[in-house]
This record gives C-alpha cells, sequence and structure tokens, in this order.
C-alpha cells in the first residue's frame, strides 16, 4: 500500500526526543516498574516488560539499574507506586491529543495537563473524545530506500496486518500489540532494522497545519512532554 509522508513526521519526533534524552530514563524507569508490578518480573512471562526493557538497552541504562527497578515494582525492594492514567484533548486547529501518564498523584497531574492544554491554545476533553481516532497497534518504521517487498513478505509471513510505504519511501508494518515481538523479531533475523519499533497509538487519518498552527501545537506539545508525569503523547497533527 503507499501511504502520505511519514518519514519527515519520524525524524522530527526522534529529534525532538534527541533533545529531551535527560528525561528519557525516568520514563523508561516508570514503565518497566508499572509493567513488573502488573504482569511479574519474568521477562519470558511478561512481554510488556521485556518490551520496556529494550528501551532501557536502546538508552543505555545500565543493568542494575534495570534490575533494581524491576525489584521495587515486584516488592523486593521498597518503592514508589505509579498508575497509569489517559488524559484526551484537542489541540490547534482541532489536533487530536492523547496523553498518557504514570502518577503517584493524580490530583496533581489532571491539574498540570489541563493547564497546559488551556495556557497553549487547547483543551482537554473527556474520555473517549478523541480515543476513536487511534489505533493501538505494533509498528515497525524502516527507512526509505528498504527493500519493501521482502519487508512485506517477512512480515506478513510473521503475522503483520498491513505494510506501507509513504510518498518518501518510508517502509512502515502494522501489527497487532500482541503480535509485535514475533514480527520484529522474525524482520531482525532476516537483516531488517527498524528505525522505530513500538507499540503505539497510531492516528487513523492526520490534519494538516499551516506553518502558524504547527509552531503552535508543537510548544502544546512539548509543555505537555516536559511534566513529569507524562510518558507519551499521541497526535494526529502533520507537522
Amino acid at each position: 500500500m503507499a501511504g502520505h509522508s511519514k518519514w519527515a513526521n519520524i525524524q522530527h519526533r526522534k529529534g525532538r526526543q534527541d533533545e529531551k534524552r535527560g528525561k528519557i530514563w525516568t520514563r523508561i524507569i516508570r514503565e518497566i516498574m508499572v509493567a513488573a508490578r502488573q504482569g511479574g518480573g519474568d521477562l519470558t512471562a511478561n512481554p510488556r516488560l521485556r518490551l520496556a526493557v529494550d528501551k532501557a538497552k536502546a538508552a543505555n541504562m545500565p543493568a542494575d539499574n534495570i534490575k533494581r527497578n524491576i525489584d521495587k515494582a515486584t516488592g523486593n525492594l521498597e518503592g514508589v507506586t505509579y498508575e497509569e492514567i489517559r488524559y484526551e484533548g484537542y489541540g490547534i486547529g482541532g489536533a487530536a491529543v492523547i496523553v498518557d501518564t504514570m502518577t503517584d498523584n493524580r490530583v496533581r497531574t489532571v491539574a498540570e495537563v489541563r493547564h497546559a492544554f488551556s495556557k497553549h491554545g487547547g483543551n482537554m476533553g473527556t474520555e473517549g473524545s478523541v480515543a476513536f481516532q487511534f489505533k493501538n497497534v505494533g509498528q515497525l518504521i524502516f527507512a526509505p530506500g528498504a527493500d519493501e517487498e521482502k519487508i512485506m513478505e517477512v512480515a506478513l509471513d510473521a503475522g503483520a496486518d498491513d505494510v506501507i510505504t509513504d510518498d518518501e519511501g518510508a517502509v512502515e508494518v502494522l501489527t497487532p500489540p500482541a503480535d509485535f515481538e514475533a514480527v520484529r523479531n522474525a524482520l531482525e533475523a532476516a537483516g531488517f532494522k527498524p528505525e522505530v519499533a513500538e507499540v503505539t497509538m497510531r492516528p487513523e487519518n492526520t490534519i494538516d497545519l499551516d506553518e502558524e498552527s504547527a509552531a503552535r501545537m508543537q510548544k502544546l506539545l512539548d509543555v505537555l512532554e516536559d511534566l513529569d508525569d507524562v510518558q507519551e503523547v499521541y497526535h494526529n497533527a502533520a507537522l
């Protein structure tokens, strides 16, 4: 399948994340703790924890840090308990925004998220107000120039739902969340290393913004992403 240009958006997002590298470990640690608390500390039996540990290793987190936080979450060490809360809202030009948080104080978190929306031109919505515009999927993206036909063959055989090539030649593989690991492993075994590999909320459609609106939208996203309790921000604006 052909798709609109996604590569520029991906590169833009990765660049913004690189600028905020200091927060990456904090977010990964919370994800490790929640995953371990919910599914146990055994990596072989806990896919969510395996994915979090993969992220930690990719971010060069020492193994001792990873183990210590798994132990905290599973009760072997004293630690903080986090709960997951999702907020939904609207950004500039009616763009849909989902904010996933992990917090030990939901009163503080909702106040901070609401303030960020209202101060920067957006507004909080109710539960379910925008989530229907997104789909929970496994997503692997390969840089322009990758062998689309071979990727498609391997991915579909391993259980992928779809393979999409955008206008710039980037190849996007979409999987059911439960099949994400199997598809990624099959592709990597075939020699294809993705630029992006994650289980994410993918917008069904995107909204184009003019230059001024895109700048305002980026500011809102930056403020939301900089909040201490925010893990991920998903949106459907084409920046």
